[in-house]
């Protein structure tokens, strides 16, 4: 029997699959489409999705194959009117290393993300179309359109807004589509030398639009957004590549000619829609499947990789028996507050984008605040966020990074290192620590990573003494960055969220948080599960 059945192979379930395979479930991703969709749709991951692609080991391959986000240049009436950069004076910090995301197309990134797949043994099913769901209690038996039924500890349905698995759940989309806000997108070639790559190019005038941005790793590939053209009633025209033709010498007013071709041409319509569950029995919902709202502000395919992120820990615990089935309802939980910000956030953005557009030197700027380009939200609202800790950091928020030594060898590394992979961390702080540290060790096995922190005034570890794991916080960032005083535990979900801060002597708090996240009772013995360290760092 397979562990999990995701259903929809774009970035959201090729995450999951990853995070899970790493796990060792047994796990099957299937797709409706017949081959690997080339669109570049998305335009890249930000500053928070940046991280989970480091946890799951693709960061460097993403960021070789991408780009920074370019400086836009706005146009009025074919002449230049206004340059922006957002990211201008920003910088990476010690806490967080990613200060803004990239560009890459999303059918590049696809393909990082099927190469890490490829790696634990699995590969996306091509072709392969659900068609019904039926939950006994104990399993869910799949059936689909060409092949023998499929039987699964749990489905979960990252098939997109028009979503078969939500369909068969009978879940409500609720929202609206507003028709008047129309948009034609597509992958257009134009020939070298004619626009500047550096760029990211915005005509707005008073008759409509045309926005270019450079695809990376093409030589002539660009994305393609554009005021669609109308019918003599006022109704927006199908895309088509001599339309979009018409459009780019519209506004630009460069020859039509020189956008030579023009590809996976389609319409978007601003849609606002979100359900108002995350599970049904074993079945669960993620990624555009359970939200879409406006683009503005590039969210969409962000909040799914991380509804992944999420869900994948929680989910693999449940499955290896290490958790109870409570676990999985902090899913619906912590993501549906989030997607329930980001349709009200989106909307808001799209909403001053369209004012800012409208006189000349506005641009898509306008859509890029801190809000959005930040390392992601919190939980603290969240049943898994114990009390605890007093200064800026607390349970539920995302676990700051921070520069570090390997205190055996001296060799510098960082925070993120050390929480990368499908453990649960124990960060302790100060020589009270260490009984706390070395009991969840022993308790949890390879599930928990111990780590001691030494701070600059600390004793150095005899031979012998120091946990495996432990770092020397020379320059005192990490304790800076989770506010520790003297004899400070915090406990780090695989998350990267932070679920407790201890701060006292006993830190019984610790063992009964441990567990809840991993009740150490052995795997399923149905389950092929084990636990794989897939980052490659240790």
């Amino acid at each position: 029997m397979t562990d999990v059945l995701i259903v929809g192979a774009g970035p959201t379930g090729l995450t999951l699959a990853c995070d899970l395979a790493r796990r060792g479930l047994a796990v099957r991703i299937v797709d409706k489409s017949p081959g690997h969709p080339r669109s570049s749709r998305a335009k890249g991951p930000d500053p928070r999705t940046l991280e989970v692609l480091e946890d799951l080991g693709v960061v460097e391959a993403v960021l070789a194959a991408g780009s920074a986000p370019l400086p836009m240049r706005k146009y009025r009436d074919g002449v230049p009117v206004a340059d922006a950069d957002p990211y201008a004076g920003s910088a990476p910090t010690p806490d967080a290393p990613y200060d803004r995301g990239r560009l890459i197309a999303q059918w590049r990134l696809e393909e990082i993300l099927r190469d890490r797949l490829a790696g634990y043994g699995m590969a996306v099913e091509t072709g392969t179309e659900v068609v019904g769901l039926t939950d006994d209690g104990t399993a869910v038996t799949v059936a689909l359109a060409d092949g023998p039924d499929v039987r699964a500890r749990y489905v979960v349905g990252c098939d997109g807004a028009r979503s078969r698995v939500r369909k068969l759940l009978g879940v409500p989309f609720e929202g609206g589509t507003a028709e008047d806000q129309v948009m034609v997108c597509g992958d257009v070639e134009i020939d070298p030398g004619v626009l500047d790559r550096g760029l990211w190019h915005q005509w707005f005038d008073e008759d409509g639009a045309v926005m270019l941005c450079p695809v990376p790793g093409t030589p002539t590939g660009w994305w393609f957004q554009a005021s669609p053209e109308r019918d003599a009633d006022g109704r927006p025209l199908a895309p088509s590549a001599d339309g979009f033709r018409r459009l780019f010498a519209r506004h630009t007013r460069l020859p039509a000619a020189r956008l030579t071709g023009a590809t996976l041409l389609s319409t978007y319509r601003v849609n606002v829609r979100m359900v108002d569950r995350y599970r049904v029995g074993r079945v669960l919902l993620a990624g555009d499947a359970a939200h879409v709202h406006a683009i503005a502000g590039g969210l969409g395919m962000n909040t799914g990789i991380q509804d992944a992120f999420n869900l994948g820990w929680k989910l693999a615990q449940v499955v290896r028996g290490r958790a109870g089935t409570d676990l999985l309802d902090t899913y619906e939980e912590e993501r549906l507050p989030v997607a329930a910000w980001t349709l009200e956030f989106t909307s808001e953005r799209l909403r001053a984008t369209l004012e800012a557009i409208g006189k000349p030197g506005g641009g898509l700027d306008s859509a890029i605040t801190s809000s959005a380009g930040g390392p992601g939200r919190d939980y603290r609202w969240s049943s898994l966020a114990r009390p605890g800790g007093d200064g800026a950091l607390r349970s539920g928020d995302r676990a700051p990074d921070a520069p570090c030594a390997v205190a055996a060898t001296g060799e510098p590394t960082r925070l993120f290192r050390i929480l990368a992979g499908p453990h649960l961390t124990v960060l302790g702080f100060g020589a009270g620590t260490e009984r706390a540290l070395r009991d969840a060790a022993a308790a949890h096995g390879d599930a928990v990573r111990a780590v001691r922190v030494y701070g600059a005034g600390d004793p150095e570890p005899g031979t012998g003494a120091a946990l495996p794991d432990s770092l020397h916080d020379r320059e005192g960032l990490a304790s800076a960055a989770y506010g520790a005083g003297r004899d400070t535990v915090v406990v780090i979900r695989p998350d990267n969220h932070v679920g407790l801060v201890s701060h006292t002597g006993g830190f019984d708090a610790v063992h009964r948080y441990l567990e809840v996240l991993d009740g150490a009772r052995g795997p399923d013995p149905t389950s092929v599960a084990g636990m794989v360290d897939g980052t490659g760092k240790g």
